[in-house]
């Protein structure tokens, strides 16, 4: 039996980091995002709900595929088995990269 990709990615949003698991990650065909598409939460199979993969759950409800800029993307790892999606809060330590990915002709020299 094939095993699944599980990716786990990490992105920043807001203010915040979120942690989500995947089956399928890809380079979109907009340009300058990341698609990240089937994702996964765990089952509660207990009383005690993660209140952080409850707001993830809610948020991405019914969201087919998820577009992330490029640039916001943490880290993209491949997994053995999934663990808990969470969101937590950025920090200090956190920043997006700065960077000007489109070219917005303001470097042109304008003298004549």
């Amino acid at each position: 039996m094939a095993t699944k990709n599980i990716f786990k990615v990490s992105f920043y949003n807001q203010g915040n980091v979120y942690e989500v698991y995947a089956s399928k990650v890809y380079q979109s065909d907009l340009h300058g995002f990341i698609t990240i598409e089937e994702l996964k939460f765990h089952e509660r199979t207990s009383v005690v709900v993660d209140p952080g993969e409850e707001k993830l759950k809610t948020e991405f409800e019914q969201v087919k595929r998820v577009f992330v800029p490029m640039h916001a993307i943490i880290r993209i790892d491949e997994v053995e088995k999934q663990g808990v999606a969470r969101i937590s809060e950025a920090g200090e330590k956190i920043a997006q990269f700065p960077s000007q990915i489109y070219n917005t002709g303001d470097d042109k020299d304008t003298k004549s």
